[in-house]
């Protein structure tokens, strides 16, 4: 039976390239199987033909450790998340990191809010953090993208209070992650419609039908479904990122069933192709 899974992950290898852009992992999607076996892990990754992950940590093992592991499955860091807090108060230590993996992004995917409240003062904050961190980043040749997670898109004025940050985003840009912002009552294609130049990183993620959004930034993680099965415009986006130059698109799925989901979710984008 392994045999038979193996083979079917190498027959997917090469499938991951749409164009200029290149379809990778956000390792998220595979803590659960880290907790047991990193090394394994990074092989399962390896033989889906995915060459390109977000990541940021070592899973318990040393930088070299990890590092020559990701070597030898021919695996490139090529974003890493950070901390909001680390952002604002330390971000040589965010910068050293990147830097250590070689990353050319850095994600941020939370800014920490008391309960549900999140509003203008708390969009004006995370906004002057992210542009003096992004500054900070950009003399190393880093971009910084803010992952906005839903509670963004509360109405302000004729827009929203992600239209706020993105109009005053002067050294960051943002990850879309389709998934959350869909969540969150915006449309993800009008987004990169609106604002063409503000995304430089996506995650590809897709919610079951029936799920009804809200402004949390939270949700059940087995209402990911693979890709093109749910309610979120997966090829009019991915489309739409052909079309911008969007350079990496994440597929990030944080169910249970990520290890047989993933490799029907590359099988899609490849009939997208």
């Amino acid at each position: 039976m392994m045999k038979k899974v193996l083979t079917l992950f190498m027959a997917l290898a090469g499938m991951v390239t749409l164009e200029a852009q290149e379809v990778g992992l956000q390792l998220y999607s595979l803590r659960n199987q880290f907790k047991e076996d990193v090394p394994g892990t990074l092989k399962i990754i390896k033989g889906w033909g995915i060459t390109k992950i977000e990541g940021g940590g070592t899973y318990g093992l040393s930088m070299d450790e990890f590092k020559a592991l990701l070597q030898s499955n021919n695996l490139d860091v090529v974003s890493v998340g950070a901390g909001f807090e680390d952002l604002e108060n330390n971000v040589q230590k965010v910068i050293d990191n990147a830097k250590a993996f070689g990353a050319k992004y850095v994600m941020c995917a939370w800014v920490p809010h008391d309960d549900n409240k999140w509003d203008l003062e708390e969009t004006q904050h995370a906004t002057e953090v992210f542009n003096k961190s992004g500054k900070e980043l950009k003399k190393h040749g880093i971009t910084l993208a803010y992952h906005a997670h839903g509670y963004e898109f509360r109405p302000y004025k004729d827009g929203t209070l992600f239209d706020y940050m993105a109009e005053h985003a002067k050294h960051f840009t943002f990850e879309l992650d389709v998934f959350w912002a869909h969540h969150g009552g915006a449309d993800p294609l009008a987004l990169m419609k609106k604002y063409p130049k503000k995304f430089t990183l996506m995650h590809l993620k897709d919610m079951r039908h029936g799920v009804k959004g809200n402004n949390t930034g939270h949700e059940d993680v087995e209402t990911n479904v693979v890709l093109g099965q749910g309610q979120v415009d997966i090829a009019g986006t991915v489309a739409e990122a052909k079309k911008l130059g969007i350079e990496y698109m994440f597929i990030e799925d944080e169910s249970s069933r990520v290890v047989e989901q993933v490799p029907q979710s590359l099988e899609y984008l490849k009939t997208l192709e």
